[in-house]
């Protein structure tokens, strides 16, 4: 890790980002925040910008009050929750499974968008039995949320329809611009369509909360690539989700292309990681290994392939050291869980399915059978 040391004119700069961004927060605690190493999770800076020892989850809880202000530096805010839209569900049509009923829907997520999703609703399960739902985010492709019903061009991609077949009800939205989602990042109120992406996925566990049929406390979220990381994003904003699977998905800045993080700058991403922090890893303020910290004490699966050209396995392995130190401040070292299968960007059945299980254990739920 390079030196972070900061110069006057890098603490007036940061300051100044504070400022405009709205992220309110003692210039003091601001300037120590990026000068951490934020792979060091067991530090936390209080309101005289002095490091303090995380001991505690107290401690904890204020280290991950600053990841959440450094995540939103570079991602934009969160908008306000109060007030919301109501959902109005429009049934665009339906199909019948094997032991599913798949609705194609679209919701209202804010004024004037509205978002594309399928909905897997099991049959073979009473639904006057309070189910585990899944939110299944869909990886990179014109397709959206096809992919995860098992019709994209690429195997292994199908987890929303093979956690439907489990009994779940699943619950798999297009991102903006994929599948039937027509967007503009240019033209909305979000600084990233990442933030974009966080707020949607909120609303989904929202739609999920409102099923009669769903227990508001066994509710998940799945994802692979794209879907990986936007599990993760919003599994730290939305602490209503209960267990977190990411699927090639993440790697610390350092370690993704061995520092060049253009490819996290799209509009469907984060362009303040060129336009504020110049493609720095070193000025971005926030890191993977608090991104996976700050899930804890929730049970989080990671698939990391040795070979994923995308997301560096070695940035894997040392995010995942970091982490499980949080963990085991919560006494939840079993809830921190990675695999390292040997093939490149991928999510093997052998893998989906110890995740799937993964996920039962988290949610307490016994599938009755497994339908293929």
């Amino acid at each position: 890790m390079l030196d972070r040391s900061i110069t006057g004119l890098k603490i007036f700069h940061i300051i100044l980002l504070a400022f405009l961004f709205g992220i309110l927060l003692n210039p003091l605690t601001l300037v120590a925040q990026q000068n951490a190493k934020h792979a060091n999770l067991l530090e936390y800076y209080g309101k005289n910008g002095k490091p303090e020892p995380v001991s505690t989850p107290a401690d904890w809880y204020k280290r991950r009050k600053t990841i959440l202000e450094g995540m939103q530096l570079a991602m934009g805010n969160l908008p306000d929750r109060h007030d919301l839209v109501d959902l109005d569900v429009e049934i665009i049509n339906e199909t019948r499974g094997n032991g599913f009923i798949r609705q194609s829907i679209t919701f209202a997520c804010e004024p004037g968008d509205r978002i594309p999703a399928l909905l897997y609703i099991p049959t073979d399960i009473p639904i006057d039995k309070n189910l585990p739902a899944m939110l299944a985010l869909h990886p990179t492709g014109a397709l959206g949320k096809l992919i995860v019903a098992g019709e994209g061009p690429l195997d292994n991609r199908q987890y929303g329809l093979e956690l439907a077949q489990r009994g779940y009800v699943v619950l798999c939205p297009d991102y903006p611009s994929f599948g039937d989602y027509d967007y503009d990042f240019e033209k909305d109120r979000y600084a990233s369509g990442t933030m974009k992406g966080i707020f949607n996925h909120m609303r989904c566990v929202d739609l999920l909360e409102s099923l009669e049929y769903v227990d508001p406390g066994k509710i998940g979220v799945i994802g692979h690539s794209l879907g990986g990381h936007n599990a993760m994003f919003v599994g730290v904003f939305d602490q209503r989700l209960q267990v977190i699977v990411s699927s090639c998905g993440w790697t610390p800045f350092h370690d993704y292309y061995e520092g060049d993080i253009k490819g996290w700058t799209s509009p469907r991403y984060m362009p303040r990681l060129r336009d504020v922090y110049k493609l720095d890893p070193d000025l971005v303020p926030f890191d993977f290994y608090e991104v996976v910290g700050a899930l804890a004490p929730r049970p989080f699966y990671s698939n990391s392939p040795l070979n994923d050209s995308n997301f560096d396995v070695e940035g894997v392995k040392a995010g995942i050291k970091e982490a499980y130190q949080i963990y085991r401040l919560f006494d939840q070292e079993e809830g921190l869980q990675v695999r390292y299968p040997d093939c490149e960007h991928d999510f093997p059945v052998e893998i989906r399915k110890e995740a799937y299980r993964f996920i039962d254990e988290a949610l307490d739920y016994r599938p009755e059978k497994i339908i293929k």
